[in-house]
């Protein structure tokens, strides 16, 4: 039997990929030209690339929304990221998307977060506010593309434009310019159903941990309209009145996936087709939201992430977080720009070409929750 290689893979992505998909054969390519693996496709390598990176590995001890110490099975930076993929995937496989480039967007979208979740990311932008401020997303391409550095032949990871402008477009408050990328051109549909698949995991992860921490109020969660309206939602609180509760979280979860990942892949398809869209050079141009919720989803889903917000996000027990992390950070980044000399070997290196809050930015983000902990302890 013979190995299936990389042309034989780019083959059957022509054959079976819909028009407006991303191919691994038409890449536009990495910034430093390497010579193709004789078994994985571009995109399957920068999936690679990603999984084996130290940056991916801290996710793990990184915060979602409930700090990781609290109990072992609320959801890490990491166990997000591997639920975005999953359901990437799958929005991929019914979309005939490329999966290995949705799969690859998925997996690094998150890389750049901070220890300590959002509050973090929200501190250090208050620090770097005289050097452009700090951003996620941004903070994920220095990763790949300078910090990371696993390779002798280049800065970074080296991965492919496809993935790299899927992380500079991921769609948050900020937008990211950077000289790469022309932002008048929409990115791949790969990129966009990440995007949503983001949103799809944490709204539904959320209320599973918000609902066993005990935050949430199972009563007033049903009141919302998510639940309703249609036949499957009539179904699923008939069941719940006989589950416990580690079943009803569950439930909860499944059906709300469920609801808005094919609600937004029936209104994908529904725009796909009525704006004529057959090739990937059409569906850069226009400029319209295709990957979507449909009109009658999205105010449900938007009643919901108010909720959320109002009742889990900006509840005392997670907002206490705050005041702590705030003196975490702030205590190590001027203690830092205090003393360069603390810094490691690779981070004073790059003060030659960098300025120094970025360079001290760049390591405390790369900390795990307990790292930054630890040398907080250490150096207050």
């Amino acid at each position: 039997m013979a190995l299936s290689k990389r042309s034989d893979i780019e083959q059957r992505e022509l054959a079976f990929l819909a028009g407006y998909a991303a191919l691994a054969c038409k890449s536009r390519g990495r910034v430093f030209p390497e010579h193709e693996h004789p078994l994985r496709t571009v995109f399957q390598r920068d999936r690679d690339r990603i999984v084996h990176s130290a940056a991916f590995r801290r996710m793990e001890y990184k915060t979602q929304v409930f700090l990781p110490h609290e109990a072992d099975h609320f959801r890490t930076r990491l166990t997000h990221t591997i639920e975005v993929a999953q359901i990437s995937r799958t929005m991929a496989r019914s979309l005939r998307l490329n999966e290995d480039l949705t799969e690859a967007i998925a997996l690094v979208h998150d890389v750049g977060h901070t220890p300590f979740g959002h509050i973090g990311e929200d501190i250090l932008n208050d620090l770097l506010k005289d050097s452009g401020g700090f951003n996620h997303n941004w903070q994920s391409l220095r990763v790949v593309d300078i910090l990371e550095q696993r390779y002798p032949e280049h800065p970074g990871l080296n991965l492919t434009y496809e993935v790299r402008e899927g992380i500079a477009k991921h769609e948050t408050r900020v937008v990211i310019k950077h000289p790469d990328f022309n932002p008048d051109e929409k990115p791949t549909l790969e990129a966009s159903i990440v995007d949503t698949a983001d949103e799809i995991a944490y709204n539904g992860h959320d209320i599973d941990d918000g609902l066993n921490s005990g935050i949430l109020d199972f009563k007033e969660l049903m009141t919302l309209s998510i639940w309703s309206n249609d036949l499957d939602g009539a179904k699923l609180k008939a069941a719940l009145k006989h589950l416990a509760d580690d079943q009803k979280r569950y439930a909860l979860v499944r059906y709300l996936v469920n609801l808005m990942t094919t609600d937004v892949l029936n209104e994908t398809e529904k725009q796909l087709v009525r704006l004529n869209i057959d090739s990937l050079d059409r569906l850069r141009q226009v400029p319209e939201k295709i990957c979507r919720y449909s009109p009658e989803l999205e105010p449900r889903v938007d009643e919901l992430k108010k909720f959320l917000n109002d009742k889990l996000y900006q509840h005392v027990r997670l907002t206490g977080m705050h005041t702590r992390t705030k003196m975490i950070i702030e205590t190590l980044f001027h203690r830092f720009k205090k003393e360069l000399s603390l810094l490691p070997p690779r981070y004073a290196e790059m003060l030659l070409t960098e300025q120094t809050d970025i360079v001290i930015a760049d390591y405390i983000a790369g900390m795990t929750d307990r790292y930054a902990e630890r040398l907080y302890e250490k150096y207050k």
